[in-house]
């Protein structure tokens, strides 16, 4: 049996949150990640069945069920999950129509998976109707975003519109553009199921005054979406109170569709 420090699902995994957590997206225990792993890849490094425990979850998802997941905990710091894989992370697999999950490895300390839990099985539940690739849901505060909440308009149109005009990237990487909700209590069921829904016709969505949720088919991906969604609002910040001058217009972004091969929301560019 392999050393499942050495999988690369894991490096992958301990680097991500160490950048997270050094871009300053992801201060305290801020933050959280989880990422569906292939069943034959774990097998490689665990023995299956071995469950060390079981959580109930709080929530159906009978969809996942026997899905495995590689998740953050909750109350961990990024920070320390390079030094304490196993107490800062856990491998879970979903049983019992997902009401339960059985811990295989991590939570050393007897802690448990992300209080996102819900947001995050639910957001996974949505991106996999839309794209079986999608692999990995991220949550993180980056700063200029959750600046942007409090001065911008939440519309998801106008929203999107300022952040694509910011970079000429973003309607490339994003064409998708940005849902956002209003601030909601978050932890709850209720949030990851409103999350759950933005996610059918995005892959970012804002949670307003909080942060972000981003999704995407590896690690690299969702980090990047975020990435680039956060400097098109820190331009965005910078330029705000200035007279704009210039702009990326519609016609321009019409010609990154073309040049990229991407197709813009529907109803967001004239």
């Amino acid at each position: 049996m392999k050393n499942v420090l050495e999988a690369p699902f894991m490096a992958e995994m301990i680097r991500t949150t160490t950048n997270m957590y050094a871009h300053g997206w992801d201060e305290r225990n801020g933050g959280n990640i989880s990422m569906l792993l292939d069943e034959e890849e774990v097998k490689k490094y665990l023995s299956i069945p071995a469950i060390v425990r079981v959580i109930p979850t709080g929530f159906e998802a009978p969809e996942l069920d026997g899905k495995y997941f590689l998740v953050t905990g909750t109350g961990k710091y990024f920070k320390n999950v390079q030094y304490d894989p196993k107490k800062n992370l856990g491998i879970v697999r979903l049983a019992n129509g997902g009401t339960e999950a059985e811990v295989l490895w991590g939570f050393s300390d007897g802690g448990k998976f992300t209080s996102e839990f819900p947001a995050h099985m639910m957001s996974h539940i949505a991106r996999m109707k839309v794209d079986s690739e999608n692999r990995v849901v991220m949550h993180c505060h980056p700063t200029n975003l959750l600046a942007m909440t409090y001065v911008h308009s939440l519309d998801e149109k106008a929203f999107t519109r300022t952040l694509w005009q910011m970079c000429t990237e973003c309607i490339v990487v994003f064409p998708d553009g940005v849902n956002v909700l209003p601030w909601m209590l978050c932890g709850t069921n209720e949030i990851g199921e409103a999350t759950a829904k933005k996610m059918e016709t995005a892959r970012l969505v804002v949670w307003a005054q909080h942060g972000i949720y981003g999704a995407g088919r590896d690690l690299d991906e969702t980090f990047g979406l975020i990435e680039t969604a956060e400097k098109a609002a820190e331009i965005w910040l910078k330029i705000a109170h200035l007279p704009i001058l210039n702009t990326i217009t519609d016609d321009q972004m019409h010609l990154l569709e073309k040049r990229f091969g991407v197709k813009a929301r529907e109803g967001y560019l004239s």
